[in-house]
């Protein structure tokens, strides 16, 4: 396989550890750690960036995938109004920027945990599980968003119509309970 690697050039091993090439000699590929620690690899142990950013992790498929076939996805937890359900979650997002991203990714750790696949959370993606939260009806995630808040559903979408002020406190007092999570999910980087 010449050309899957150059001099310089970054290879990650099959247990994620970067390296950059060195030499590579009689199908050896000589690399240097991060920490400056010398190795040899023969070439099928190791992946260029592209394969590596390439590759697919069937075990984290398989989370995405318990999760769009889970309980809380397909079943509402109360009886919403859709249209109201709209308007409080456009409302949410509104006054509390990045708490749908947020509310998504805790009901995709809880699910996870529930189900005892606790071991799939560290490599859940922000993006896919707002995905997965954004497939679901509309009443399911308002639901969803007002569980997290410790809310009445009922009470948490009839809210949603009346105004700012009023939205902005219950979503203020709902995340007091979330705060130091909140504010650490922020620094996150979107993957």
């Amino acid at each position: 396989m010449p050309g899957r690697f150059r001099r310089g050039g970054a290879v990650y091993a099959k247990d994620g550890r970067r390296y950059v090439v060195e030499d590579i000699e009689d199908g050896i590929v000589y690399c240097t750690a991060d920490n400056g620690a010398e190795a040899g690899f023969p070439e099928s142990a190791l992946s260029n960036e592209t394969e590596w950013a390439g590759r697919t992790d069937g075990r984290r498929d398989l989370a995405y995938t318990k999760l769009k076939q889970a309980r809380i996805y397909t079943q509402p937890s109360a009886a919403l109004d859709r249209k109201a359900s709209e308007e409080t979650l456009a409302k949410a997002e509104r006054l509390e920027p990045g708490l749908l991203d947020f509310a998504a990714f805790t009901v995709a750790t809880r699910a996870l945990t529930e189900a005892g696949d606790a071991g799939l959370v560290a490599g859940l993606s922000i993006t896919r599980c707002r995905e997965i939260f954004d497939a679901a009806r509309v009443d399911i995630r308002a639901g969803l968003l007002a569980n997290l808040l410790d809310a009445p559903p009922q009470a948490f979408v009839g809210a949603g119509r009346l105004g700012d002020n009023l939205m902005r406190a219950l979503l203020q007092k709902g995340l007091a309970a979330h705060e130091a999570a909140f504010d650490a999910f922020r620094d996150r980087r979107r993957r």
